[in-house]
């Protein structure tokens, strides 16, 4: 059985956290000892004094451990690191770090999972790349590329050499968010072509809309907004945005967890279309998981003198947000969200380990013959 196992990404978006977190979860639910570990991580958080790599933070709180920086995010490239290690490497013990991290791992678990950052050539600069990281491990590597045919592929042979040229064995390919209109098509010609190219596909994953739902706190950052209603709501997810201007019955893809962008002007119009759908469709609850109320491009406008609208908020429990930007600008900016997993989303936890058991042969991937 394999003990050591890097996951890389052909880069950023592909769903590496979301496969990593599955993978490592079934693992955990078929009896294995199984660790985590993010060996050098860019985006960090302070939690009472220790300074640890975000996704380390998801992986201990849903998969249960106690977090320990040295252990499972020994290498944080902050702010300003590239440029001074490129003056003086010898200040920084980068290595030695690993080096520790790897050993203790390997002395607490059965199986290890380490979780690349970005693309293969992230950490160079540092000479800490995800193939020099992966080495320095003696890991094979599982690479998750993104769904598709030519531009999959043409990614693939370029990410992969970076591995290739350190001599680091590589498990197989995993192929995400691949349309399941395009499943088939997609499975018959990649492997078809990995065949030709002695690439083991370990399985393509389709598309999950659910996973790319953001929740209104992610919103808020997106359109710098600000809570005016209702903050313990801020984990309600978003599954459609529906513009005041355009309300009506046709419209409305989904009867659920919508958010409402609309001007200050038009308030209280939107919502008294949202009663009238959601009587007509004999709705008990209300359809809103959020409203952002949108001002000129400049200013923000209260929402307060409407009692109308706040009776309505405070009895459903409807989250409700004020920006500057304008509803157009409102509306390109959550379109825009690159959503992540966290703690906030339990349903991408669980789906991200449906996903992964269903479609992945797990004895494969760690190298026991016969699946025993």
């Amino acid at each position: 059985m394999r003990k050591t196992i890097f996951v890389a990404a052909t880069g950023q978006h592909v769903g590496k956290t979301t496969s990593t977190l599955g993978l490592v979860a079934n693992l955990k639910e078929m009896g294995i000892n199984v660790g985590y570990c993010k060996p050098v991580g860019q985006q960090h958080v302070d939690l009472d004094g220790m300074i640890a790599d975000k996704d380390a933070v998801l992986f201990a709180k849903v998969l249960g451990f106690n977090l320990d920086p040295e252990l499972h995010s020994p290498v944080i490239l902050g702010s300003g690191v590239t440029a001074k290690y490129i003056d003086d490497p010898s200040q920084y013990e980068f290595h030695e770090r690993l080096d520790f991290a790897a050993s203790e791992l390997s002395r607490l678990h059965d199986v290890v999972v380490y979780e690349g950052t970005g693309h293969p050539g992230v950490g160079s600069v540092v000479d800490l790349s995800n193939a020099d990281v992966a080495r320095k491990l003696n890991a094979s590597v599982i690479m998750i590329a993104e769904g598709g045919i030519g531009s999959t592929i043409d990614r693939l042979a370029m990410s992969l050499a970076v591995f290739r040229e350190k001599n680091v064995p590589l498990i197989g390919v995993i192929v995400n968010k691949v349309l399941p209109e395009k499943l088939e098509k997609v499975e018959h010609y990649l492997s078809k072509r990995f065949a030709q190219m002695n690439l083991p596909l370990l399985g393509v994953l389709p598309y999950d809309k659910s996973l790319s739902f953001p929740i209104m706190e992610t919103v808020k950052h997106a359109v710098r907004g600000h809570i005016a209603f209702n903050e313990d709501r801020m984990a309600n997810r978003v599954e459609e945005i529906v513009s005041g201007s355009l309300i009506g019955t046709e419209e409305l893809n989904t009867l659920r967890n919508i958010v409402l962008v609309v001007s200050h002007k038009r308030l209280e119009e939107a919502i008294g279309k949202i009663k009238w759908i959601s009587a007509a469709r004999g709705l008990e609850e209300s359809p809103l998981s959020g409203v952002i109320v949108t001002g000129d491009g400049r200013h923000e406008f209260p929402v307060e003198r409407s009692g109308i609208c706040v009776d309505y908020f405070m009895t459903h429990q409807i989250p409700v947000l004020t920006t500057a930007l304008d509803t157009l600008g409102t509306v390109i900016k959550i379109s825009r969200i690159e959503v992540k997993i966290n703690t906030r989303t339990p349903w991408k936890v669980q789906r991200a380990e449906e996903l992964i058991r269903e479609h992945i042969p797990l004895p494969v991937l760690l190298g026991i013959e016969n699946g025993k």
